[in-house]
């Protein structure tokens, strides 16, 4: 066996253990689809074939043709074959052809090994429909004061005093501070998604102040990098994507434009409510032109206008379907559905879709309810409105004024044709479009210079633009009606723009909401106010998943009947005051989180008696430890080759791709071979072809809004890890890293074998290899290239990408 491969397979082992992120994903998507279209005919009541699907224990046993599922094996379970309805024979379920978003749900769960939590029939809770008036998440906020606990001095934050009550009612023991160097590691990867360097490593390690930790979370919130790693994660949230999806797959040329915009209000610190506000009604708020005020800059209001516009298009990334027979009507439909859902899910933790056929089953949330937030976005339409790109003094005097004009001439056109839509033009309303055409071709052709250091202008008619949300002219608007089943053809009473009632009187919101124009404002505002049960606790829930792995509630996307329960209910309502008094301040709540002792925790510490009470680590008595996903796996890779290109924003680039993986023929690797070492935040998010390694480190299903990523066990990864020819490279490249003379002394001899291999270690992981592993290491760089010192540390730096300890955060 290759001794590089044997080096790796000593490191997969652990690669197996439980992962929360598998449960949430079950809790999340697969027990609410099993609930809405399964356990009616394979439950307690009813059996069809013999079959239960409410246990484990039900869908192992299976029914007449033998059990439903084989773990970890996608194409042999009859589950699997049943829902793709290939079979004519096999199909379910049997009325209505599951989403392929439900599909791929499904076989993501089953390919991650099927985790089921339900061992038995009777230990899943029956759950009845949530009642708003006692239901915990429909409840105000408390501010509930921290608690007296037995370990005062354990308590850095009030943090700490919530979770150690707990702990002490349970009979568990928190785990001991972590090491330095797991520290400084953890938070580097947590803040900006990159691993520390050696000097990093050691400038914390030897600093004795007590402000060192705060020191080092103030430099890491500062860093732009920070916005690149915590916009990833929002990004997940809503749905992102570079394409519509589906057959066409149509490109969206201005998305990044978006992802981008989150990017910067992460590191702004933007208060979570304005967010939130610029991304539902950025238009509708603040309004106007980017009018000059009589000198060569913007003004800073007009600035801020085309950031809140450009903050709309969270609703332009819906998926879309170019290639059916679907007329306007349902394309508009199935776009305002994803709008509501996403609105749900991202902004309230509440999964929405269910009420689209009928009142849900679980959540108190009306058929009514959800046609009355159709409502709310019935004006709006997709709209490309132009931007102003950076410029000079000068490119600004010469080029903005006729942005504008050519902005001007287009909406000219617009505005005529939707007043003529759907007619044959008169002889003079031909002449009329003709002028307006002739107008905008003039005002296009006086801007083709490019700006010296702006974006350039790609064509005639590509001009710098956004893609956001405007308005219907008033006679288009559209009427929306409750619907049948949720059927379109099938309409029943018309509705007005509203929110959701419960949720409406939860929060004591009495202002009204408009009928068109305004609705979007009346429903952000509504979000942020701070009698809103939902939306601050979601956030920090959001939050403290992203430092611990798992949520208080760890079902983030759902705070419904069907979702998990909150494990420390008080200190939820705790830090989503904290957040509010704060200004709803993302930064200060990293602060809060890890200045506390629970987040500098052990994750390797073991105790018998909390391993036996509580083996899942559900109170945190450890830290936990997580894999990084695919992109943060990609980064450290370049990290540590010293190939990582920090260059930020700008359009998405292509790294290029083996022959064998499939690559479509509009994937041609970017130009510039320095984009093909960029952050992954920037690679290219296509929604029907996913960058492969990306692909294999669970990407999430861009479809929807992705509440957590999955963390699956897979051959594929070793596969890329130890072949793909980016892998190689980089391992090459960090090979001559090593091997380089230090600048300070260029004449140094080379280093020889236990000084690469240390360095080696110090880079990629942070700390210094043990007497073993160094001895290790040299074996396998001699054995490999006996004759070739840069060939056998080629390989080694390959096993150190494979290693466990390079692709985890403990």
């Amino acid at each position: 066996m290759n001794h590089a491969i044997a080096y790796v397979l000593m490191n997969l082992s652990a690669l197996t253990a439980a992962d929360p992120a598998a449960l949430d994903h079950f809790e999340s998507q697969i027990r609410p689809l099993f609930i809405t279209h399964c356990i009616q005919c394979h439950g307690p009541e009813k059996q069809k074939g013999g079959l239960r699907l409410d246990s484990r224990a039900g869908w192992m046993n299976g029914g007449e043709k033998g059990p439903a599922i084989v773990p970890s094996e996608v194409e042999n379970s009859l589950l699997i074959k049943a829902v793709r309805r290939i079979d004519a024979h096999l199909q379910m379920p049997p009325d209505e052809k599951l989403s392929a978003e439900e599909i791929a749900a499904l076989e993501k769960w089953v390919a991650s090994g099927a985790p089921d939590p339900r061992e038995t029939s009777e230990a899943a809770p029956k759950r009845e429909k949530a009642d708003p008036k006692t239901f915990w998440s429909f409840q105000p906020i408390q501010d509930p004061a921290p608690p007296t606990i037995s370990k005062p001095d354990w308590v850095q934050t009030p943090i700490d005093a919530f979770i150690l009550a707990t702990l002490d009612a349970k009979g568990l023991t928190p785990a001991p501070r972590a090491d330095p160097r797991t520290l400084v590691r953890r938070a580097y990867f947590d803040l900006i998604g990159l691993p520390p360097t050696p000097e990093q490593v050691d400038a914390f390690v030897k600093d004795p102040s007590p402000e060192a930790w705060s020191k080092l979370i103030d430099e890491l919130l500062a860093s732009p990098q920070y916005g690149e790693r915590w916009g990833r994660h929002w990004l997940d949230v809503a749905r992102y994507a570079d394409s519509g999806g589906f057959e066409t797959d149509i490109y969206y040329k201005n998305a990044w434009r978006y992802r981008d915009y989150v990017v910067k209000s992460f590191n702004e610190d933007k208060p979570y409510d304005v967010f939130i506000k610029e991304q539902i009604a950025g238009d509708e708020l603040w309004p106007g032109n980017l009018d000059l005020d009589g000198t060569y800059k913007i003004p800073e209001e007009s600035l801020h206008r085309q950031e809140a516009r450009i903050g709309t298009g969270f609703y332009t990334l819906s998926p879309q379907i170019h290639e059916s027979n679907m007329n306007g009507k349902k394309i508009r439909y199935e776009t305002f559905t994803d709008w509501v859902d996403t609105t749900g899910a991202a902004f309230m933790g509440l999964t929405m879709s269910c009420a689209r056929c009928h009142d849900h089953k679980f959540d108190p949330i009306s058929q009514q309810d959800y046609y009355g937030l159709q409502a709310v976005f019935a004006s709006s339409k997709q709209v490309q409105e132009s931007v102003v790109p950076p410029m000079s003094v000068a490119d600004y005097h010469q080029h903005y004024p006729k942005i504008l004009a050519v902005d001007e001439a287009r909406r000219a056109v617009r505005l005529f044709d939707e007043h003529t839509k759907g007619r044959d033009l008169s002889d003079d309303e031909k002449t009329e479009r003709q002028k307006l055409m002739i107008a905008l071709a003039e005002s296009v052709l006086k801007v083709q210079e490019k700006t010296a250091q702006g974006e350039p202008f790609d064509s005639l008619y590509d001009l710098p633009t956004a893609t956001v949300l405007g308005h219907e002219e008033p006679e288009l608007i559209p009427a929306v009606h409750v619907l049948n089943r949720g059927e379109l053809v099938q309409p029943r009473d018309e509705v007005s723009a509203a929110v959701p009632a419960a949720l409406r009187d939860a929060s004591a919101w009495t202002d009204p909401v408009p009928t068109h124009y305004g609705a979007r404002t009346a429903l952000a505002n509504w979000l942020t106010c701070k009698s809103h049960p939902l939306t601050s606790r979601v956030m920090v829930n959001r939050i403290w998943q992203g430092h611990f792995g798992r949520g208080i509630v760890s079902s983030v996307n759902d705070f419904g009947q069907m979702g998990a329960r909150p494990t420390h209910p008080e200190l939820l309502d705790w830090l989503a005051t904290e957040f509010m008094k704060n200004g709803w301040s993302i930064k200060h709540m990293h602060r809060v989180i890890m200045k506390s002792s629970a987040y500098q925790m052990d994750s390797a510490w073991q105790n018998e008696t909390n391993s036996a009470t509580d083996p899942t680590n559900y109170y945190l008595w450890k830290m936990n430890r997580r894999r990084l996903e695919a992109e943060a796996l990609w980064d450290a890779i370049h990290s540590a080759s010293g190939t990582l290109n920090l260059k930020m924003g700008g359009r998405p680039v292509l790294p290029p791709l083996e022959k064998d993986e499939g690559a479509p023929g509009y994937w041609f690797a970017s130009a510039d071979p320095a984009d093909h070492n960029r952050r992954g935040l920037y690679i290219l998010q296509r929604r029907n072809f996913r960058f492969p390694m990306f692909d294999v480190f669970d990407l999430p299903v861009n479809a929807v809004s992705a509440p957590a990523r999955d963390t699956t066990t897979v051959a594929p990864q070793a596969l890329w890890l130890m072949n793909n020819s980016i892998a190689v490279k980089q391992a090459e490249a960090f090979a001559a890293r090593l091997m380089q003379s230090p600048k300070e002394n260029p004449n140094a001899p080379a280093p020889d074998a236990a000084t690469l291999v240390q360095n080696a270690w110090r880079i990629a992981l942070g700390r210094n290899p043990t007497d073993a592993e160094r001895l290790e290491a040299i074996t396998l760089m001699g054995t490999i290239a006996p004759t070739s010192t840069k060939d056998g540390l080629t390989q080694l730096c390959l096993a150190i990408f494979n290693m466990q300890e390079f692709a985890y955060v403990d």
